[in-house]
C-alpha cells in the first residue's frame, strides 16, 4: 500500500547477490531478513549537472512531515540489479553491512546515495577525486535541506563507503554532524601500491609485465559501474545505469595504473592532509589483519584529526566493521550512541574508551592514543647477506634472516615499525622486510611486513600492529625480494646485497592489563594458520643477534 508518496516495504526473506569486487567482497548468495521501512527514490543535481540517485528509507509509520536525523551512505556498490530480491517495490535496495535496521528502529532516516557513474546516477567514476568529493558534499547538503530532515547528517560505511565518509571530512558540507568510517581508503595510491610496488588483490595472477593490479582493480570497478538498472526501476534510473563514457573510462584506467604517487592525480586524492585538524566527530575503525584496506596511512589520518569527540576501534579483524565476528559485543552499542549524541543530539554518553584495541592474543584494552604514548622505537640491527630477486621462481637464496635472543620478559609490539637498509642492487629490484614472532619450538608467525624499491639506502614502512610477544619467544626479521601472494613484482633475477641496516620496533614501556571483556576474533586463528612457518633450529641459532630490549614497568 502507498502512504503519502512513500512505498511500504514489508520485512521478508531476501536473496542478495553481492557484486562488491574492487574492495575484495566476493560474489555471494546469502539469505537475510530485510527490515521494515518506507522507501522512496529521489534525484538531485550536482553543481556540474550530474544527476545523483538516492534511496530514502524511513521508519515504518513516520509521516512525511516528521523531521528525523539522517544517516547516509554514499556508495558505488548499491545498484538495484546487484541485489535481486523477492518481490520488493522499486527493485532490490541493499542494506547489507550497514546496520540500517538498527538506525531505523532508533528513529533515523537512512539515505543511500549512488556515486556518479554507479547505480542510478549518471556521470563518470572519479576514484576519490574532486568530482566524487563534490558528490558527497552535495548529497549531505541535499539531505540536510529536506523537509523530513532535522538538518543533521551522519555518514556511515565500510571500505569505499567509508572512503566517501573521509571525503565528507575533507569537504565539510553544511549539515555534516559526524562520520563513522570502517576499513576506509584514505590514500588510493597507497591502497593500490606500497611505495610504488603493486599490491595483489585476492590472489589474482597479475604481473608488472602484464595487467597491473591497479588496472585490474580499476577494470573491476568499471564493471560495477556498468551494472544495468533493475527492470522495475524508472526510465531515468535505467538510462543512467546504462550510460558509458568510453573516453572517461580509458583515462580512468590510465590514471590508476600509474604507480607514481607524485602525480597530480594521486596527490589530489590523498586525504590525510585534507582532513588534518578537522573537529567533526569521527568514529574510525581498522583491522590490523585486513589485507584489503590495510593498517597503513589510516593511522596517520587518525593522528591528523583535530580536537574533537573522536573514537576508534583498532584490532584483529579483516575487511569489516565489528558488528560481528570481532569477539566483543559492544560495537553496535557504541556506534548507535555515537550517532545519537552527535547527529540526533540526544542526551547520551558514548560508552567505551576513546580507542578500543584488540590485541593479537585475543585480549582487549582501552587507550587514549594509538600508537600509545609509551611506544618507543627499539633498534634491532640486521645481519649482512645476499638474496636473489626471483619473484615467483622458487629458490633457497631468496632471504636474509636476523633473529633476536629469547626475550627475558614479555614485550608488546604496538605501533608502526620502520626499517632502513643499505643495499646494492640493480634497478627494478625490491626489498621486503617481514617481522616474525618465533615460538620456542621454531614456529614463526608473521607480525607485519612492508616493501620498497631497492636503493642505496632503502626506507621501508611496515604495516601497523598490536601484538604481545611472550617471554621465551624471539623476534625475527626476514629480508627478501617480494612476498608472492601479497605483491606483484616482475623479477630481475639479480643479486641484492644487504650491507647493514636496522629495524625499529615500536615496543611499549608499560605493561598493559587488558580490561575490556572479549575474546578471539575470527581473524586471529585464520592468521596463525596462514602466516606461520617452521624455522630450522640451525637457522634460528646461526642468524642470532643481541638486541637491547628495555625493561618494562608494571601498569
Amino acid at each position: 500500500m502507498v502512504r503519502k508518496g512513500w512505498m511500504w516495504v514489508r520485512a521478508s526473506a531476501v536473496v542478495t547477490v553481492t557484486l562488491g569486487l574492487v574492495f575484495g567482497v566476493v560474489v555471494a548468495m546469502q539469505a537475510a531478513a530485510a527490515p521494515g521501512y518506507q522507501h522512496r527514490q529521489e534525484y538531485f543535481t550536482a553543481p556540474d549537472g550530474t544527476r545523483l540517485h538516492a534511496d530514502v528509507l524511513r521508519p515504518v509509520g513516520v509521516a512525511d512531515d516528521v523531521r528525523t536525523p539522517v544517516v547516509m551512505t554514499v556508495s558505488p556498490y548499491r545498484a538495484h540489479l546487484a541485489y535481486l530480491s523477492q518481490p520488493r517495490l522499486g527493485g532490490g535496495v541493499s542494506t547489507e553491512n550497514l546496520q540500517v535496521d538498527m538506525f531505523l528502529e532508533a528513529g533515523y532516516t537512512y539515505v543511500i546515495v549512488d556515486l556518479r557513474g554507479f547505480g542510478g546516477s549518471n556521470g563518470c567514476p572519479d576514484f576519490g577525486g574532486p568530482k566524487e568529493r563534490s558528490d558527497v558534499r552535495t548529497a549531505v547538503e541535499w539531505a540536510a535541506s529536506q523537509p523530513w530532515s532535522t538538518g543533521r547528517v551522519g555518514l556511515n560505511g565500510i571500505s569505499y563507503e567509508a572512503w566517501t565518509g573521509i571525503m565528507g571530512l575533507a569537504t565539510e558540507p553544511a549539515g555534516l554532524a559526524a562520520v563513522a568510517a570502517f576499513e576506509p581508503v584514505v590514500d588510493p595510491n597507497s591502497y593500490l601500491y606500497m611505495q610504488g610496488i603493486a599490491w595483489k588483490f585476492s590472489g589474482k595472477p597479475v604481473t608488472e609485465s602484464g595487467v597491473r593490479p591497479g588496472n585490474f582493480a580499476g577494470f573491476e570497478h568499471l564493471l560495477i559501474a556498468q551494472t544495468p538498472g533493475h527492470w522495475t526501476d524508472s526510465d531515468e534510473y535505467r538510462a543512467n545505469a546504462s550510460s558509458v563514457d568510453e573516453a572517461c573510462y580509458r583515462q580512468y584506467l590510465a590514471n590508476i595504473g600509474n604507480h607514481d604517487a607524485s602525480t597530480e592525480f594521486w596527490r589530489d586524492r590523498d586525504l590525510v592532509e585534507r582532513v588534518r585538524g578537522t573537529t567533526i566527530p569521527t568514529f574510525l575503525g581498522q583491522g590490523f589483519v585486513d589485507y584489503n584496506t590495510r593498517a597503513d596511512r589510516v593511522i596517520e589520518l587518525w593522528n591528523a584529526l583535530g580536537p574533537g569527540d573522536h573514537k576508534a576501534w583498532f584490532g584483529q579483524w579483516g575487511h569489516r566493521n565489528c558488528h560481528e565476528k570481532c569477539g566483543t559485543p559492544f560495537f553496535d552499542t557504541e556506534l548507535l550512541a555515537f550517532f545519537d549524541k552527535h547527529v540526533a543530539q540526544r542526551d547520551v554518553t558514548v560508552p567505551g574508551p576513546r580507542i578500543t584495541v584488540g590485541q593479537f592474543d585475543g585480549k582487549w584494552r582501552g587507550e587514549n592514543r594509538w600508537p600509545p604514548a609509551d611506544s618507543r622505537p627499539v633498534a634491532m640491527h640486521l645481519r649482512d647477506g645476499v638474496y636473489t630477486d626471483r619473484g615467483f621462481v622458487p629458490g633457497t637464496d631468496r632471504d636474509v634472516w636476523t633473529i633476536s635472543q629469547p626475550l627475558e620478559q614479555d614485550q608488546h609490539f604496538s605501533g608502526v615499525s620502520t626499517a632502513t637498509l643499505n643495499l646494492e642492487g640493480a634497478p627494478g629490484t625490491t626489498v621486503t622486510v617481514e617481522l616474525y614472532d618465533i615460538a620456542p619450538d621454531g614456529q614463526a608467525t608473521v607480525i607485519t611486513r612492508g616493501i620498497a624499491p631497492v636503493t642505496a639506502t632503502a626506507n621501508v614502512r611496515l604495516l601497523a600492529q598490536d601484538w604481545p610477544i611472550p617471554a621465551g619467544h624471539r623476534i625475527g626479521v626476514r629480508v627478501t625480494d617480494v612476498i608472492d601472494d601479497v605483491w606483484a613484482h616482475s623479477p630481475t633475477f639479480t643479486r641484492v646485497t644487504v650491507t647493514g641496516g636496522e629495524v625499529r620496533l615500536p615496543l611499549l614501556d608499560i605493561v598493559r592489563n587488558p580490561d575490556i571483556p572479549g575474546g578471539l576474533t575470527e581473524g586471529i586463528p585464520k592468521w596463525r594458520a596462514e602466516k606461520t612457518i617452521p624455522l630450522p633450529t640451525d637457522l634460528v641459532n646461526n642468524a642470532m643477534v643481541t638486541v637491547s630490549f628495555p625493561p618494562r614497568t608494571a601498569g
